[in-house]
């Protein structure tokens, strides 16, 4: 059954409880153990400044668990619940804060990747599958927003932001279309981009200088736009730049975070403080440690890493969300996991 916004709303805990993981597409369970003292030691103080966002009683939590390679996670308030791809099982999950419930949203769906939510609250889709981004209107139907560019087709969008005037920007690396792990193996026709779409529908390019472009988000204040380039070699880059007063335009592009511990930097929002909360893992080198890069790392709005959260699986991507936006949900490979922080996500 694909569940459309109106009747997740109208089902009860109990007869959503009954989707549970398909065993012929189910990913492996991580086993975790919660530490049982207060304040968490998976929570680590890199910084003084991180001290007042770390609560002595919240813990690392697991949610849930089953899955190939989580992306994605976007905050349904109103029905308080969070999506979540799992891209390889070619599926959106679907995790019910309310009940604890965890089961399948959206399958098939087209090995989607980022999602986002536009501005009156309409869930926006990268796909992989079918190159393109969508809008999933109040009635289950879908609408295509972009899946060319001047004619050519996008690669794979990959990770999406709406910003306050209506606009939405996403991210256009070749990644799911270089195998067929995480989509259908094709010949890229345009360059690694990062795309605009704006209010009237059209579609505009933002840039196409990076190497494979990932996670964006921006500031509190919307002055400023954080890129990934996944591709950058060494180490993989989040950059700045300053956003025009256009709305449109970018400058003054520089460096502000560098993995260059070989950490595999990937999703990542933003609090209303202008701290940066980073999907963190291995880099695939062997210089790597995996069991020492995997979790969330946090940085100030200068660059500076503040704080850590160790999970025992690579964190692609996050999201704020819960009652007060303070809930920190951490998509992570196989699981997701959940934890209360004292901030509040600045979207």
């Amino acid at each position: 059954m694909v569940y459309t916004r109106r009747n997740i709303i109208a089902m009860s805990g109990a007869a959503l409880a009954g989707a549970v993981l398909p065993k012929a597409a189910a990913g492996q369970s991580i086993d975790f153990k919660p530490n049982a003292r207060y304040p968490d030691p998976a929570i680590e103080i890199l910084d003084p400044s991180f001290t007042k966002y770390r609560l002595g009683s919240s813990s690392v939590e697991q949610l849930a668990t089953g899955c190939r390679w989580l992306e994605g996670p976007v905050w349904f308030g109103d029905g308080r619940y969070l999506l979540v791809s799992d891209i390889p099982n070619n599926r959106i999950m679907r995790y019910d804060e309310a009940t604890g419930a965890w089961g399948v949203f959206r399958s098939p769906s087209n090995f989607s990747n980022g999602n986002a939510r536009d501005r009156q609250g309409r869930l926006l889709t990268c796909e992989h599958l079918t190159r393109r981004v969508t809008r999933t209107e109040y009635d289950g139907t879908i609408t295509v927003l972009a899946d060319n560019y001047k004619g050519k087709k996008l690669n794979s969008p990959n990770d999406i932001v709406c910003k306050s005037d209506g606009s939405i920007w996403f991210t256009d690396p070749p990644f799911g279309i270089s195998g067929e792990w995480e989509g259908e193996k094709a010949t890229p026709e345009l360059p690694h981009s990062v795309y605009r779409i704006a209010p009237d529908g059209s579609l505009g390019l933002v840039t196409d200088e990076l190497k494979g472009p990932n996670g964006l988000a921006f500031s509190p204040d919307e002055k400023k736009l954080y890129i990934v380039e996944g591709r950058a070699q060494p180490y993989r880059i989040i950059w700045s730049y300053d956003v025009g007063k256009d709305g449109f335009t970018l400058s003054n592009k520089t460096a502000l975070v560098t993995a260059d511990d070989n950490g595999g930097l990937d999703g990542f929002r933003v609090d209303v403080d202008g701290n940066l909360w980073c999907g963190w893992g291995s880099n695939g080198t062997a210089a790597a440690k995996p069991e020492q890069l995997d979790g969330v790392k946090v940085f100030n709005s200068a660059g500076k890493a503040i704080g850590f959260i160790r999970l025992p699986e690579r964190c692609p991507n996050l999201a704020f969300g819960g009652l007060k936006k303070n809930r920190l949900f951490m998509a992570s490979s196989h699981s997701l996991y959940a934890l209360y922080v004292e901030t509040r996500g600045a979207v």
